[in-house]
């Protein structure tokens, strides 16, 4: 592999695992399953087709076609509740062990440290106490585009000042994480603490690992 100059990462799932912020969200999703539905399928609508509009009104404008109800106030409440009424469980989220350690490893190494999550991060990394690390830090709806496309990958890469190539990104997800990283032309590296899932991914990914010591060997030898 060619030299890695920089280490992008997703957040959500990649830094936690992602049953010890479900766990905090169930009373909400019990209470609120069918928005939480039409909320999920409008996201992959708009992974399936671009779109020409601006990302929050076609999210919520799609949302309101299914739940018959006024997109303006759904676009409201979907700020309120999903994008900044989730943001503070964060605080009690538990991080994979030597995330912080490695995170701190990487900078002091030199390396460009990169984030692009498809929700907005900036609040969720300081409640987890990771917002000191980064050179770039980007929310892939801002692109107006969600993994796996390329936009927000080229993106990401464009305010870290690297080619794709000399970056690796740290995901969790295969489709989202590891497709739309290689696409883009970034070499991609998938947290799997599941035995199986890391065995069933080991060709898809550049590098496969379950503990974030062995992410800082491979990267720094």
């Amino acid at each position: 592999m060619s030299k890695i100059h920089g280490v992008a990462f997703d957040l959500d799932g990649t830094f936690y695992p992602n049953y010890r912020f479900y766990v905090r969200l169930l009373p909400f999703i019990l209470k609120e399953y069918r928005y939480l539905w039409a909320f999920g399928k409008a996201r992959n609508a708009l992974r399936a087709e671009f779109r020409e509009g601006e990302f929050y009104d076609l999210q919520a404008r799609l949302m309101g076609d299914r739940l018959k109800q006024d997109w303006m106030a759904i676009r409201e409440r979907t700020e309120r509740i999903i994008y900044r009424g989730w943001e503070p469980l964060f605080k009690k989220v538990k991080l994979y062990p030597h995330v912080r350690e490695t995170l701190g490893v990487f900078k002091e190494s030199g390396l460009t440290l990169g984030l692009l999550s498809d929700f907005p991060p900036v609040l969720k990394l300081e409640y987890l106490g990771l917002d000191s690390f980064w050179d770039a830090v980007i929310c892939s709806e801002h692109t107006n585009r969600l993994k796996p496309d390329q936009t927000p990958f080229l993106e990401l890469a464009r305010q870290m000042n690297l080619p794709p190539e000399q970056i690796l990104y740290v995901g969790n997800s295969v489709p989202y994480d590891i497709v739309g990283s290689k696409q883009a032309g970034m070499k991609a590296a998938l947290i799997a603490t599941n035995p199986l899932k890391s065995l069933l991914n080991r060709s898809k990914a550049d590098f496969v690992f379950s503990d974030y010591r062995q992410l800082r060997s491979f990267v720094l030898g």
